[in-house]
């Protein structure tokens, strides 16, 4: 349980059980899993509930995330943590290359390359998790995405990544 700061902030979450949802998507072709969750037909991942995401897009090979920065997300330093745009970037990228999967397979991270333009904070409004599939190959895929404001389209991060096909 979150205990409160001095000043009186609090943020608490709740979530579904992860394993039902990767049980019931193990069946599923990668897109039609994705599609179900971002339907809620299947409930988000815990991560999508802790940072306030949701899936905007899932078409093959493209998956677009979108969140608002809000202060509980704030670094020492007074902007987003630089964790919560790679936390995303990571996510829309993984699930990009998701979508390419037949039903039973996974995948995992095997690296991850994000490259902040500038600093992310509140009061910027939505911001998107824009990603694409570049390869899939039998073992390995690899993706890259973009972190922008949803309002004018400010880039704040880009990123690419190699997944591990399990």
């Amino acid at each position: 349980m979150t205990q409160p700061s001095t000043d009186g902030r609090v943020r608490t979450f709740t979530w579904a059980d992860p394993l039902a949802t990767a049980a019931a998507a193990a069946s599923l072709p990668g897109l039609e899993a994705l599609r179900r969750v971002a339907s809620g037909e299947l409930p988000p991942p815990p991560i999508a509930s802790l940072l306030d995401f949701e899936i905007e897009v899932v078409e093959p090979g493209r998956v677009v995330f979108a969140f608002t920065p809000a202060e509980w997300m704030y670094n020492p330093i007074g902007s987003v943590h630089g964790g919560v745009a790679a936390t995303l970037l990571d996510s829309s990228l993984g699930c990009a290359v998701h979508t390419m999967l037949d039903a039973g397979q996974r995948y995992t991270t095997s690296d991850l390359q994000v490259r902040y333009v500038r600093a992310l904070e509140t009061g910027v409004g939505r911001v998107l998790s824009d990603s694409h599939v570049v390869h899939v190959g039998r073992r390995l895929a690899t993706a890259e995405g973009r972190l922008f404001a949803e309002d004018g389209g400010t880039l704040y991060a880009h990123a690419t990544t190699s997944c591990l096909i399990l």
